[in-house]
């Protein structure tokens, strides 16, 4: 994303879904990756995204017992609320959080928010149940329909 910018809403649902996959395959593996981030995703000559550096990675049943895990790691920017608060977390919900912010970022060309904490205003929006103060703030000085209802929602659910 660093070389092309953002990308046309169709072609990062194309890489979105590769993406999705990946993460599907880790956790019909048992796997939480736990640092999804664009730097961790490499793209192949056919076009299919790979998932890279296992190195956080851990077993979904390998936690604190009952499936969820306890350390903060990961990459700021894609952590999800409760692993910034260093509450208990479910892995897989972790890497779908992450997931939602490389698609929000693919076709915004930025991030959603500087971290997903209560100090974050974008952030915040999201926290409060207030999707529509979030991407107002975000459509300002975008064409009518930027973003489409279908992303917006999507993205809104994974967050």
């Amino acid at each position: 994303m660093e070389k092309v910018g953002r990308l046309a809403e169709p072609v990062a649902r194309y890489f979105f879904r590769e993406l999705i996959k990946g993460i599907k395959q880790c956790h019909r593996n048992h796997v939480a990756h736990r640092d999804i981030k664009p730097e961790n995703l490499i793209i192949t000559e056919y076009f299919n995204v790979k998932l890279i550096d296992f190195g956080t990675a851990k077993f979904i049943e390998d936690s604190i017992g009952d499936g969820f895990h306890t350390d903060k790691v990961g990459t700021e920017s894609y952590m999800a609320p409760e692993v910034h608060l260093k509450q208990p977390y479910r892995g897989e919900s972790a890497d779908l959080f992450a997931a939602a912010v490389i698609l929000f970022s693919m076709v915004s060309g930025h991030y959603p928010f500087e971290k997903a904490t209560q100090f974050d205003k974008n952030y915040r929006c999201i926290a409060q149940k207030r999707p529509d103060i979030f991407w107002k703030s975000h459509c300002q000085n975008k064409a009518e329909g930027f973003y489409s209802e279908n992303l917006k929602d999507l993205i809104t659910q994974m967050l």
